[in-house]
C-alpha cells in the first residue's frame, strides 16, 4: 500500500484586467461565456449553494473531474467557493477558492486565493499555481478581447 498523506497549501494569484468589473463577473458567471477560457461545464447553476461539474482532459491523459459548489456571490465583487478535482477515479484534492474583483483605474484587479488539501502526491500547491496563472492569463485574454469587440 502507498503511503497516504496530505499537503496544505496556500497560494494568491493578482491579475489587473482592463476591462470592468461586471465584464469580469460575467466570465465567471455566465456557462458560454466561461467556457471560452475555463472547461465547458455539465452543470452550471451559478447561485449560491448552486453547483458546476466538468469533465475533461487531453486525448491521451487523464479524465479530470472538476466538482464546485458555491458558497457566497456578491455580484461584480467578490466568488467563494468549493471543489474538489479528481483524476480518473483518484481524488487529487479539496480546496476553498475566493476570487476578489475589486475597481481600478482603467480596469479590474482580480485576486484569487486558494487554500487546498493535496492528496498523496498526486498534485501539489505549486502545480495548481501554476495551472491557475495560466487559466487567469486565459481569463484575460478573453474579457480584454471582449472590451475592443
Amino acid at each position: 500500500m502507498n503511503e497516504r498523506f496530505v499537503k496544505h497549501g496556500t497560494f494568491v494569484v493578482e491579475r489587473i484586467y482592463a476591462a470592468t468589473p461586471e465584464r469580469v463577473y460575467q466570465a465567471w458567471a455566465d456557462p458560454i461565456a466561461k467556457a471560452k477560457w475555463f472547461s465547458k461545464p455539465e452543470v452550471f447553476d451559478f447561485q449560491v449553494g448552486g453547483r458546476e461539474y466538468s469533465r475533461g482532459g487531453p486525448p491521451e491523459g487523464p479524465v479530470f473531474t472538476f466538482d464546485a459548489s458555491y458558497q457566497e456571490l456578491v455580484p461584480e465583487q467578490r466568488i467563494v467557493y468549493t471543489y474538489t478535482l479528481d483524476s480518473g477515479d483518484v481524488r487529487v484534492s479539496v480546496s476553498i477558492t475566493t476570487v476578489e474583483l475589486i475597481k481600478v483605474e482603467g480596469g479590474t484587479k482580480l485576486i484569487y486565493t486558494e487554500q487546498g488539501a493535496f492528496f498523496d502526491g498526486h498534485d501539489t500547491p505549486e502545480i495548481r499555481e501554476h495551472g491557475t496563472n495560466i487559466m487567469l492569463d486565459t481569463l484575460g485574454k478573453v474579457v480584454e478581447v471582449e472590451v475592443g469587440t
